[in-house]
């Protein structure tokens, strides 16, 4: 049974991860009549279903409404200064979640897949300097193959002049910057929130509620700021269409995906699913989108960052020995 839930997971996790990134670029590049809809406020709406899908998971634990209200009050409203600790990753996953619009704006779905696995690299240096975490040599070793893949992938080509010149309204190096900083944004907050969790005995599902709840205000504060006068002209939910939904849909599920792989699977399984998502990207943005042609230096780089992926979550050691968590 755990065995099926493993796989499952991360058969959701591929699908989930390939699906939203080659959703959105398409949203973002699609041309149609009308205002096109605002990242701002779909980010605030991926909040509040995230929201909504963690209380139905608190509430089908306790089986009841007043269990939920208990736990909510005991656990969010009784420890103020516990729930304030998570104003800070939520702050920083609402910015990270707008860059990646901004990123999948500018960039091929592939580029961005494959350059968007640097949070690797910083997620490890953050847990070194904030969790005091010892890297193995493979680990160091998978870091420095990664760069070179990310640099390989990001090496300018004739066909990549070609498109920029064609999309006039994408730019690649705003797009690169996006993710570059999307990446930093990552691997800080991801590693703040691990810490939390480490200290605390809270669940997930209760942790995301408080990140969903701060983050929802942080994305109301940026549409205001960013697309208030947007908003005025022409509603909310201006140039919302069935893709949009989607879009705002599967980001939503994002954040609950990775929390049933953290439980259910291990780090080569984790690597083989980010692959098999970065392969997917290529084909279908080659394929369907046609907004990305490959090239040898290309692929060399997809290969390195693939390899650096399952490199990093090796354990040399027997099976017998147990891993510590």
């Amino acid at each position: 049974m755990s065995a099926n839930l493993k796989y499952l997971s991360l058969g959701i996790l591929v699908f989930q991860t390939t699906s939203l990134v080659l959703t959105m670029r398409y949203s973002r590049t699609l041309k149609e009549e009308g205002p096109r809809y605002l990242s701002s406020t779909a980010v605030v709406v991926a909040e509040l279903l995230k929201i909504m899908a963690c209380l139905l998971l608190v509430y089908k634990d306790k089986c009841s409404l007043r269990g939920l209200n208990r736990v909510l009050h005991d656990e969010i409203l009784n420890k103020p200064m516990e729930t304030l600790k998570l104003a800070i990753p939520s702050g920083i996953y609402t910015l990270q979640n707008n860059l990646l619009y901004v990123a999948l704006s500018n960039l091929d779905a592939a580029t961005y897949q494959v350059t968007y696995q640097l949070k690797i690299l910083t997620t490890a240096l953050f847990s070194v300097s904030m969790l005091s975490k010892k890297l193995g040599v493979y680990q160091w070793l998978s870091l420095v193959i990664l760069m070179t893949g990310v640099a390989f992938v990001q090496w300018p080509s004739d066909s990549q002049e070609l498109n920029s010149k064609e999309l006039s309204a994408g730019s690649q190096f705003v797009g690169l910057m996006a993710v570059l900083t999307a990446c930093f944004s990552s691997g800080f907050a991801g590693v703040y929130f691990e810490k939390i969790l480490k200290e605390t005995k809270q669940s997930v599902w209760i942790r995301n509620i408080q990140l969903g709840f701060f983050g929802s205000i942080f994305g109301l504060m940026g549409v205001y700021v960013y697309d208030g006068e947007l908003v005025s002209k022409n509603g909310f939910f201006q140039g919302y269409n069935q893709l949009t939904w989607i879009v705002v849909v599967l980001q939503a599920l994002g954040g609950l995906v990775i929390a049933a792989v953290i439980k259910y699977a291990d780090n080569i399984l984790k690597g083989f699913a980010t692959s098999l998502s970065i392969i997917l990207s290529t084909l279908i943005s080659y394929f369907w989108l046609q907004d990305f042609v490959p090239t040898s230096v290309f692929f060399l780089g997809a290969i390195l960052v693939i390899t650096a992926t399952f490199l990093y979550g090796y354990d040399p050691r027997p099976a017998g020995n147990p891993t510590k968590a």
